[in-house]
């Protein structure tokens, strides 16, 4: 008797097994090491930004003005302006904003007008914050969840822009 040997597949490879070349690129590996490199350089990149140290000399000089708190002109459901709870009324209204825009030509003004009141009436109203002086101009609106949402950092620079929310 002859012995000889046994091949699990019954194929003609030398292990044995009948199988065809791979043809595709297996592209999980690469991603884990892009992403293991991605978290590395996050960390290491804002340690890399450091300056050169240096000793700050002191002074004597103010600090520069912090950012004023934005003015809000309210219009109530009756299409009444108030400038915080002072009411405004049509004959007053553009020299008081006017004086106001002569004291900080950078102030920020906030517009919030009444669901109830009509868009025509508070573009009205924008359209006497514009022609007071005032060039950062936004709406306020109640955010979905009801609370009403902070001043915004960078108001957009136009009269007719506003913040939607």
């Amino acid at each position: 008797m002859a012995m000889g040997s046994i091949r699990a597949g019954g194929g003609d490879d030398e292990d044995g097994l009948d199988a065809a070349p791979m043809s595709e690129i297996n592209v999980t590996p690469m991603v884990d090491v892009m992403l293991v490199l991605l978290i590395i350089f996050m960390v290491a990149a804002p340690l890399m930004t450091t300056g050169v140290p240096v000793q700050l000399p002191k002074t004597t000089a103010q600090k520069v003005a912090q950012a004023q708190k934005p003015l809000e002109i309210s219009i109530d459901k009756d299409g009444k302006p108030y400038l915080a709870k002072e009411e405004l009324f049509p004959d007053t209204i553009l020299p008081r904003l006017r004086t106001l825009a002569a004291q900080d030509p950078n102030q920020v003004m906030l517009v919030r007008g009444d669901r109830d009141v009509s868009y025509g009436r508070v573009m009205e109203v924008m359209g006497l914050v514009g022609q007071a002086g005032f060039s950062k101009v936004s709406l306020i609106a109640q955010s979905p969840g009801g609370a009403l949402p902070s001043a915004p950092a960078a108001p957009a620079p136009a009269a007719a822009s506003g913040t939607p929310r």
